[in-house]
């Protein structure tokens, strides 16, 4: 198998693969995330609210989102949306919705359940003397966590957020459904054309692998560092 292995289908690939399918999972992986992280951390504070039922409204997103397989929520996304969208507007067709635009806010909404859960964590392990002190000075539930207990909690938790961003990296090579040219997806629309499935595969994974192993060594040293600072 090795003997007929082309690495020249490789390297005449590489600006399509990194310039366009690279660039487009990176982009991808960088917005869902912050989005994912801002809405997270409002749900965190949701499910640890004292105000009753909105726990519970909480709870139920993050639980119905951990439960359904991501591939579903990008199909339910990408086809249904167009359709309510139609139908709140009034609008003679389906609402239009892009591929990227699609991808963004199914990744966004399914990885802030993930979020949520590491940023509540990381409030409850914050002493609750502080924020009753916080409470004791005059400030507001929201300006306590804005000042007092959010900006340890993101210190904190930083190495695990940061994990969980390299699952999403990796989960983004689910938008090859959407016929999206993501990395995994320029990979295999040059294997198709070209028919060499095993040399642009492999080297997909060679760069997945590349990528993560290179992100996780970044995230345990800072591990390490956070920790030797405490």
């Amino acid at each position: 198998m090795l003997a007929n292995f082309d690495f020249s289908v490789i390297t005449s690939a590489l600006p399509y693969l990194f310039l366009d399918g690279m660039r487009f999972t990176l982009t991808l992986t960088a917005l869902a995330a912050v989005g994912g992280i801002i809405l997270g951390t409002l749900i965190a504070m949701m499910r640890l609210s004292s105000i009753p039922v909105i726990p519970q409204v909480a709870k139920g997103y993050v639980n119905l989102m951990r439960s359904l397989p991501l591939v579903l929520v990008i199909f339910w996304f990408y086809f249904l949306v167009p359709y309510l969208g139609q139908w709140v507007t009034g609008a003679d067709r389906p609402m239009t919705v892009g591929a990227f635009t699609s991808s963004l806010v199914t990744f966004t909404l399914f990885e802030a359940a993930y979020f949520s859960e590491i940023m509540r964590a990381g409030i409850q392990s914050i002493p609750k003397g502080q924020a009753a002190a916080a409470s004791a000075l005059g400030l507001t539930y929201f300006a306590s966590m804005r000042s007092v207990i959010l900006p340890q909690v993101f210190r904190n938790m930083t190495p695990i957020l940061l994990t969980q961003t390299i699952v999403l990296f990796q989960d983004t090579s689910l938008v090859y459904v959407l016929s999206v040219t993501d990395f995994l997806g320029a990979a295999s629309k040059i294997a198709q054309r070209d028919g060499r499935l095993v040399e642009m595969y492999l080297f997909a994974a060679v760069v997945y692998f590349a990528v993560c192993f290179v992100a996780s060594m970044a995230v345990r040293r800072l591990q390490k560092k956070i920790a030797i600072i405490r």
